[in-house]
C-alpha cells in the first residue's frame, strides 16, 4: 500500500512555539524522526546531522519531533531540548513541539505515518524513540526504518540517494 502525506496541510508548531506548516519541506526529501534526550538510541542524533550536513544542498532535511511517550525518555521542556540537541549535538536540523506519535492524542503526521508498513510488513504504531519515516518530494512515503535502524546505514542512505531531488 502506498501512503502520500501532504506536507503543506499539516500543522506543526516550531520547537520555540511558532505556528506554521510542514510546507516549506514539501519539495525536499525529509526524514521524519520520532526524537528523545534520555534514550539509549539518543547518539542517533549524531548521525542524523551527518545527513543533515551531506545532504541538505541536494534537497534533503530531517525532521525531529521530540516525544515523551516511551518511558518518559523526553521530558524536557522544548527550550532545554534545544538546548540539549544543540550543545550537545551540534543539531541543525528543524525540532518541532513535543508530540505524541500513538494512540488518541497522535499527531495528525502520525496518524498517516503509521498506516505505512516497514521491511517486515509491519505497520501500526511507532515501536520507540528514533524510529524514521522517509518522505520522498512528491509525498510518497518510500521508507519506515524502525528504532535501532541506525541514521547512516547502507539501507537508510541508499533509500535517501534514490530520491534526492537535485
Amino acid at each position: 500500500m502506498t501512503v502520500s502525506v501532504a506536507l503543506s496541510g499539516i500543522d506543526v508548531n516550531t520547537i520555540d512555539g511558532k505556528p506554521g506548516t510542514l510546507g516549506a519541506y514539501a519539495d525536499r526529501a525529509v526524514l521524519v524522526v520520532n526524537v528523545a534526550s534520555k534514550c539509549g538510541l539518543t547518539p542517533q542524533y549524531a548521525g542524523l546531522e551527518r545527513l543533515q550536513a551531506k545532504y541538505a544542498e541536494q534537497g534533503f532535511t530531517v525532521l525531529g519531533f521530540p516525544c515523551n511517550q516511551f518511558r518518559g525518555q523526553e521530558p524536557g521542556t522544548n527550550e532545554e531540548i534545544a538546548e540539549f540537541c544543540s550543545a550537545t549535538y551540534g543539531v541543525t536540523f528543524p525540532l518541532f513541539d513535543k508530540i505524541d506519535v500513538n494512540g488518541e492524542t497522535a499527531h495528525p503526521l502520525y496518524q498517516q505515518l503509521t498506516t505505512v508498513e516497514d521491511a517486515e510488513g509491519t505497520a501500526g504504531d511507532v515501536g520507540w524513540n528514533f524510529e524514521k519515516f522517509l518522505i520522498a518530494p512528491s509525498g510518497e512515503v518510500v521508507g519506515r526504518f524502525r528504532p535501532r535502524t541506525e541514521p547512516e546505514s547502507d539501507e537508510v542512505i541508499k533509500a535517501i540517494e534514490a530520491i534526492l531531488p537535485r
